[in-house]
């Protein structure tokens, strides 16, 4: 009999433990989730602020990791950004509010194009992860950007603007009930960013709670990545 998706579901698939090498010598730990048949496409996900809990774990990631390669093909690449701890364990270093994690997020998408050879990488920020991916993601072998909860606090206008002139597609994830930034104010802060595909989420909070929310994000993550999977089933 089929069971129903539950937020401790866990799908087949083969998932490594790996080390990230920064350029100024942390070691930032990780994990790969790899699909048993064919890959879809790959996802690096960077994680909300450590200072307020965030982690490779953060429950949106876990879940997608324990969900998404079976169901969409989809590889999961997760790691901790330097201090950041996690059930696997504690990333070299310490925060730095978004500074020196520059280092870290060009770290792991070497890791990713160099040691897992990716052809069709995406990437994924959640809240503090928004601002690392919006700053630092800009490698032109990035295929897009998916925004989930962007408060904007330390992005800039200047950021902005590379977006802008650069054009691939982002899409942001705003829900209704946001801390940082709702809906109308993220279509003010986005108005100039033509490429940028503004989802609001109605009844949705910053941290997105409750497996409706998750089953939605990520639906929209895999409308992103590989739109042939959907819709995504809630048995198993």
């Amino acid at each position: 009999m089929p069971e129903l998706i539950r937020p401790s579901t866990l799908l087949p698939a083969n998932r490594s433990a790996i080390t990230i090498k920064t350029s100024d010598g942390l070691n930032l730990i990780g994990e790969v989730t790899t699909p048993l048949g064919e890959i879809t496409g790959s996802l690096l996900m960077l994680h909300p602020n450590p200072s307020g809990g965030g982690m490779m774990d953060s429950h949106i990631y876990k879940k997608a990791a324990n969900r998404l390669p079976a169901m969409a093909g989809i590889q999961i690449i997760r790691f901790n950004t330097r201090g950041t701890t996690s059930e696997a364990g504690k990333s070299d270093g310490e925060y730095d509010h978004g500074k020196d994690e520059k280092l870290d997020v060009l770290a792991a998408l070497d890791y990713c194009f160099e040691q897992l050879k990716i052809k069709d990488l995406y990437v994924i920020g959640w809240s503090f992860g928004t601002e690392l991916a919006l700053q630092y993601a800009r490698d032109r072998r990035i295929k897009e950007l998916i925004l989930l909860s962007p408060p904007m606090l330390s992005t800039t206008q200047d950021d902005l603007d590379f977006w802008i002139k650069d054009g691939r597609v982002i899409t942001a994830l705003i829900p209704e009930l946001d801390d940082y930034l709702k809906p109308d104010a993220a279509k003010l802060k986005f108005s100039k960013v033509k490429n940028l595909k503004q989802i609001d989420v109605a009844g949705a909070k910053h941290l997105w709670v409750g497996e409706p929310m998750v089953h939605l994000v990520l639906s929209e993550i895999v409308k992103v990545i590989a739109p042939s999977r959907l819709p995504l089933p809630t048995e198993v």
